[in-house]
This record gives C-alpha cells, structure tokens and sequence, in this order.
C-alpha cells in the first residue's frame, strides 16, 4: 500500500511538470507568432521606426472612439503618425503625452486616407463612416468610373495627401457598389 501511495504521488507529480511544460509551450507558440508577424512588418517597411505600444484605454461615445496607447513622446511618438499592427493601418495619433498617446481609427467619419487598389492601381480615398463604422468597414470613395475593382482586391494606402506612407495596407475589398 505504501509503494502504491509513494508511486501515485510521484505520477501526479510528473503530470504537474508535464501541465506546466504544455503551458510553457503554448505561451512559446503566442509569442512566436507574434513576434514573426512584427518581424514581418518591420522586413515589409524597413524604412520605419517602430515603436510597440499597447491599448491602455478606450473612450466610446456614439460618434467616435478614441484608444490610449501605452507610448508617447518620450518614446519618439508625435501627433498624425499612423497606428499599425500585423494586419495594417488602424489610424493615426491625435494626442501626445510624455509616455501615452491618443489615437483614432480609420473607421472614424472624421478620418480618411489615399488608397489604392494593389492589383489594379486604381486610386481612391478610403473614410470612415457613421453607419459602416459598426461593422468594422470602411469605403473607397473617389474612384474613375468603370475602375478595375474585385472583392478580394488587396486596399494600400497612396502616400499621397495625407501622412500616411506609400504601401501601408488598409484591408481587402468586401464588396462593390455603383453609386447611387
């Protein structure tokens, strides 16, 4: 009895290190593919300066939502440079304190940006709007009639207008409509 009592402990030891080693392990994978995907960024515009913030806060009212990032001017970080993150442009920052900042989506109404279509080179501007804000979407404005556009097309900003660089990318095209 007592050889069995001395073996179950020492499995449920061993099955305590092998939980916290699959632990260890996942956490190893998040930030692997984390960092990948910002190494990824960094290869894509090797001509920025990167500084990595977190959200810190978020202000919602029923026409704007503003984010409080975790960096600031002592970091380097100054009012209009654009918010990225591994899937492209979130927006641009509005406000700068020593060490946190005040940023805007581009899903906003008050933001916009040149855009153009990777595939086609057809150019635009994207804006936010009131009613697709809530969808997470924005609109491709501005563009030639008879534009080559597809769903699926790849959005980058133009560089041109504003102060966002050439090649930032914006999203993908969900859906064409012909204006009304």
């Amino acid at each position: 009895v007592a050889d069995l009592r001395e073996e179950n402990e020492r499995l449920r030891r061993e099955l305590a290190n092998s939980q916290n080693k699959v632990y260890d392990a996942e956490l190893i994978l998040e930030q692997n593919e984390y960092l990948r995907s910002y190494l990824g960024i960094k290869a894509e515009h090797s001509d920025f300066k990167f500084e990595e913030a977190t959200v810190v806060g978020r202000e919602s009212t029923n026409y704007r939502t503003v984010y409080t990032l975790s960096k600031g001017t002592m970091h380097g970080v100054k009012v209009n440079m654009p918010v990225i993150t591994d899937d492209g442009l979130v927006g641009y920052v509005t406000e700068v304190g020593a060490t946190w900042c005040r940023a805007v989506s581009l899903l906003e109404t008050a933001s916009s940006v040149g855009a153009y279509i990777e595939r086609s080179g057809t150019l635009g501007i994207v804006e936010g709007t009131y009613e697709l804000r809530f969808e997470g979407l924005c609109r491709m404005v501005y563009i030639e009639s008879g534009s080559d556009i597809r769903e699926g097309d790849r959005v980058l900003t133009s560089g041109m207008g504003s102060f966002y660089p050439r090649g930032l990318s914006i999203g993908t095209v969900v859906r064409v409509d012909a204006d009304q």
